[in-house]
C-alpha cells in the first residue's frame, strides 16, 4: 500500500510539473502574447518517424527542457501519426494541416519552427544530437 502511494505521488509530480503542449494555433499565439514568449513549433510524426521521437525523448520530455520551457515558451506540436489507432480528430488533422502548408511546405520530419508571438518565423531546425540545454541555447539565440 505504501508502495503504491508512493506511485501515485511521482507519477501526479511528474504529470504536473511537465509543460503540456499546445495543439491549437491560435491558442498559442494568444498565450504567447499575454507571456510575451516565443511559440516553439514542432512538426512530429509521432509514431512512425525515429528521429521524431529521438527528439521527444532526448529533448522535449527532459526536465531541463521542461523547467526552462515553462516560463521561457509557448509550446505547440503538429502531429501527423500514420498508425490507426493514434489518428487525430478530423478538426485537427485538418489544423495540422493548415500549419503544414504554411511552415512546412516541403514536409520535412521532425521540424522545429521557432515564432514570434505574432507567428513570423525566427528560425528551423531538424534533428540534432545534442543536449537539451544546446537547444536552448540556439532557440534563445534566435
Amino acid at each position: 500500500m505504501k508502495n503504491l502511494l508512493y506511485c501515485i505521488c511521482f507519477l501526479s509530480c511528474t504529470f504536473m510539473n511537465g509543460q503540456e503542449w499546445m495543439t491549437n494555433f491560435d491558442a498559442a499565439k494568444t498565450e504567447a502574447k499575454e507571456k510575451e514568449q516565443r511559440i516553439v513549433l514542432v512538426f512530429s510524426g509521432s509514431d512512425w518517424c525515429a528521429p521524431c521521437m529521438k527528439f521527444e525523448r532526448e529533448i522535449w520530455e527532459t526536465e531541463v527542457f521542461q523547467s526552462y520551457s515553462r516560463s521561457h515558451y509557448t509550446l505547440l506540436k503538429a502531429d501527423f501519426p500514420k498508425r490507426k489507432k493514434n489518428a487525430l480528430s478530423q478538426a485537427q488533422q485538418k489544423h495540422n494541416n493548415m500549419l503544414a502548408e504554411r511552415y512546412n511546405e516541403n514536409g520535412f520530419f521532425p521540424l522545429v519552427v521557432i515564432l514570434d508571438n505574432e507567428g513570423a518565423v525566427l528560425g528551423e531546425m531538424g534533428y540534432k544530437k545534442t543536449s537539451p540545454q544546446a537547444i536552448i541555447d540556439l532557440i534563445d539565440a534566435l
